[in-house]
Formats: C-alpha cells, sequence, structure tokens
C-alpha cells in the first residue's frame, strides 16, 4: 500500500530586500556540476524538510541563509554550512546563486520574487503563492516574462493515487465526471502546532495563524493542497460558495479553523472541498463520481469502481511517483528534462479560487471567480 503524503507525514519525512538592477539570468544552457541555491526567508515550517532534503543531495550548495530575524538566519545557516546574507541584495548580486527557496511569511512574497525574478534567480516558492490574486498574477507575469524556472510546494501531485486518477479521467474511464470532493483536515488547533515559541526561534510557527502574514487560516493553508489538486484534475472553476469559521479561537478571532466551499468547474462539474485544523481524522481525502465509474481514497487506499466492476475494488498497480516539488526544482535547473512543475500561473490561479472562497464566506454569496 502506497504511503499517503499528506501535511502531517511530509512534516515528519522531509525531516525585505531591495532589488538591484541586474539583467535577468538565461537559463542554463548546460548542466552545472552543483547547483548553488540560497534561502530567502526561512520562517514557514516546512523549512526544515526543505534543508534536511537539500542536504541530502551532493549536487546542492547552500550559499546563503537570509531571514528578516537574525537569530532564525543564523540557526539554518548552520545547519546548512552557509553564510548569513545580512541583506537580500548580496543574494540578489551573487551571480553563483542560480536558484532561491523562498520560505519566508507569505505577506513577504510580493516583494522577495519580484526581486527575485529581477536579478534572475530560479524561483521555488512556498504556497501560497501570494496573498492576493492581484499580486499573486502580478507575481506570475513577472516570473514567466524572465524565463525563470519556478515550482511550489504542492506535493500531493506526485501521490501515485492521484497521479493514477488523473490518468483515468484523461482516459475517459469514469465516463463524465459529474462530482468530486476533497478533504484536508487535522488537527493543529487542537494540538496547538502554531503556539508561540519565543524561546525558539527557528521553530516559532505562530505566523501562519496570522493572516495579516500568512493570508489566510487553516481552510486556506491545507485547502490550498487539495484545490491544486481538483484543478490538476478538473481544471478551472468559474464560481465558489463557502463556510469558512473560527471554532475554538486559539489564535484569534480573525485566523479561521475550518471551512467548507462548494464548486462550480469551467467544465460542469460539482465540487466540495473541505479543511481545517481542528479534526481528530481525516479518513477520507478525496472522491470522484462519473457516469461510468467511481472512485474514493479512504484510509490511504484508492478503491475503484467502474462499469465492468459491481463492487469497489482497491487499486494495488500504481504509476511510480515523481520527486517532491523541491528536487524536481533542483533537476530542473540541472537541466533533466520532463520535471512536472508547477507553473506560475496555475499557483496564482490557486489564489485567486481561494481569494474568491474567502469573499463568498464574508458575504454569504456565490462568487465568480473565472
Amino acid at each position: 500500500m502506497t504511503k499517503t503524503l499528506n501535511r502531517r507525514t511530509f512534516l515528519k519525512t522531509a525531516a525585505a530586500g531591495t532589488a538591484v538592477a541586474i539583467a535577468p539570468r538565461p537559463l542554463l544552457a548546460a548542466a552545472p556540476d552543483k547547483v548553488t541555491l540560497a534561502f530567502v526567508g526561512c520562517a514557514h515550517i516546512h523549512t526544515p524538510g526543505f534543508v534536511s532534503l537539500l542536504k541530502g543531495r551532493p549536487d546542492v550548495a547552500v550559499k546563503y541563509a537570509w531571514d528578516p530575524d537574525r537569530r532564525r538566519a543564523e540557526h539554518w545557516a548552520r545547519q546548512l554550512g552557509c553564510a548569513v546574507a545580512g541583506e537580500t541584495n548580496a543574494i540578489w548580486s551573487d551571480r553563483e546563486v542560480t536558484g532561491v527557496v523562498i520560505c519566508s511569511e507569505t505577506a513577504r512574497h510580493a516583494e522577495l520574487v519580484a526581486a527575485a525574478a529581477k536579478a534572475g534567480k530560479h524561483l521555488f516558492v512556498e504556497k501560497p503563492l501570494g496573498i492576493t490574486a492581484k499580486e499573486s498574477l502580478a507575481m506570475a507575469r513577472a516570473i514567466e516574462a524572465a524565463g525563470l524556472l519556478f515550482t511550489t510546494g504542492y506535493f500531493m501531485r506526485t501521490d501515485p493515487k492521484h497521479l493514477f486518477l488523473k490518468d483515468q479521467i484523461a482516459r475517459g474511464a469514469l465516463g463524465r465526471i459529474t462530482r468530486a470532493c476533497a478533504w484536508n483536515c487535522h488537527s493543529g488547533s487542537l494540538g496547538g502546532w502554531f503556539d508561540s515559541k519565543p524561546n525558539d526561534v527557528p521553530n516559532d510557527w505562530r505566523w501562519m495563524a496570522d493572516p495579516k502574514l500568512a493570508g489566510v487560516g487553516a481552510f486556506g493553508d491545507l485547502g490550498t493542497h487539495s484545490l491544486d489538486i481538483l484543478m490538476w484534475l478538473l481544471g478551472g472553476v468559474d464560481a465558489v460558495a463557502a463556510d469558512i469559521r473560527t471554532i475554538t479561537g486559539r489564535y484569534g478571532p480573525d485566523c479561521d479553523e475550518t471551512g467548507l466551499a462548494q464548486i462550480k468547474f469551467k467544465s460542469g462539474v460539482m465540487g466540495s472541498l473541505a479543511a481545517g485544523w481542528v479534526d481528530v481524522a481525516n479518513p477520507v481525502t478525496l472522491e470522484i463520481s462519473g457516469t461510468e465509474g467511481h472512485a474514493v481514497i479512504f484510509r490511504d487506499q484508492l478503491y475503484l469502481q467502474t462499469t465492468d466492476r459491481k463492487d469497489p475494488q482497491p487499486v494495488t498497480s500504481l504509476p511510480a511517483a515523481p520527486q517532491l516539488p523541491l528536487h524536481q526544482f533542483v533537476d530542473a535547473i540541472r537541466g533533466k528534462p520532463g520535471q512536472p512543475l508547477v507553473t506560475p500561473t496555475e499557483a496564482a490561479a490557486r489564489v485567486v479560487v481561494m481569494e474568491g472562497m474567502y469573499r463568498s464566506s464574508k458575504s454569504g454569496k456565490w462568487t465568480r471567480v473565472g
């Protein structure tokens, strides 16, 4: 049985500056022997996993770590054996640095991405791309105009079960898709995952429960992953309706902790999305119904029922899992073809839809996003 690559598993296993006016770097004509990167912001809860991943690659050298909190930058610089950048200009102007890993607070993304694009640095940017749809679309345009490699941390695309379903839908094996539901929940609020840790600065994730810095609360934080899968499988969204709420109030009245959204896809498919930090279990993560088949992922097992199968059958033959997104990013810089990178436009589109869901929750009305 393939192990689910959900947020909890990922966290366990994956163990602002001013831009300088230099010309954008063209894509490398020949693969470098070693990719030189820099961490630009080290605040995200996935930073420890990314550091561990890159330390395990002999073809990667991390030259700098920068963060507005000097203590955080110093901590991760020690882990990486690299220099602390006192300001981001040191990174933008260094021609050895071909790419950056942006793990800052989401509120800093727009400035940092714009500077990185201007400096010609390939970008891995933690999700979500931006706080607002407007700034996310602007970042996508800047990255694409500079001709840079980009991806973000939508690691659920590497789950073999999702790859199998994408192929089944594309081949029409489920017939006309009529309905799709996705769930992505954990007990983060119940367990205090984001509580302040003032004496442990590198591992203080409290900002992620502050919508002023993160842009969203629980629904947007976890929901963006499942929203990406739904849009990756089913295409663009026309309109949404959502109810997003605070339950325990552990992180204040402005930080939502759960939500449920309805989705009208441009294809006519009806969808729903649930996400939150107040769930003690998350047994069903995806369900897809079509006129000739039905699929559900329950307790990490994919079950499929089609017109020639009277009962749901577990799917045991699955495609090989791609590398995690950060591995894909490094491999793409090294010139390895065929990396399934998330495009800047895709990353921005998820923010557009998620912003629409939050607007809908406030208004109590369906909101068009297409």
